[in-house]
C-alpha cells in the first residue's frame, strides 16, 4: 500500500475497528497525521499563535484521531492482539512495546480477527 492508498483506505474506513491491517497501511497514514498535525501548528504560529497549538491544530487533531485509532487497531489485529492494547500508550512507557508492535510482521495464517493480508508487489 502506498502513501495515497493509505490516506483514501483510512479515512474510508473512519471507524473501521475490524480485519488486519498492514504495516504499510499503518506507518504511511501515521507519516500523513503527524505531517497534517505539523501544518496545523505552522498555520497557526503563522496567524500569530505563539504556542503552535491553535485552533488549526486541534482541527488536525480531531480529523486524524478516530482514522488512526482504526488504523492503530486493524494493527495490532495483523499481529494476533486487540486494538485496545493501544490503551498502554497512556502510561507513556508503554508507548515502546506498541512501536515494536506495530513495525513487528503481522501473522502469515488466519488469526481470530481475520484471513492475512495480501499485498500486492
Amino acid at each position: 500500500m502506498n502513501f495515497t492508498q493509505s490516506i483514501s483506505y483510512c479515512f474510508s474506513n473512519y471507524f473501521n475497528f475490524n480485519g488486519r491491517g498492514s504495516r504499510s497501511e499503518y506507518w504511511w497514514f501515521f507519516l500523513f497525521a503527524t505531517m497534517v498535525e505539523f501544518g496545523g501548528s505552522v498555520w497557526d504560529a503563522s496567524m500569530g499563535d505563539t504556542s503552535g497549538n491553535g485552533v488549526m491544530y486541534w482541527i488536525a487533531i480531531a480529523v486524524c484521531f478516530f482514522p488512526s485509532i482504526a488504523a492503530g487497531s486493524r494493527r495490532l489485529h495483523d499481529i494476533g492482539k486487540s486494538g485496545w492494547w493501544q490503551l498502554i500508550a497512556i502510561t507513556i512507557i508503554g508507548i515502546i512495546p506498541l512501536i515494536i508492535w506495530f513495525a513487528t510482521e503481522g501473522t502469515k495464517k488466519n488469526n481470530s480477527h481475520g484471513k492475512p493480508i495480501k499485498l500486492n508487489k
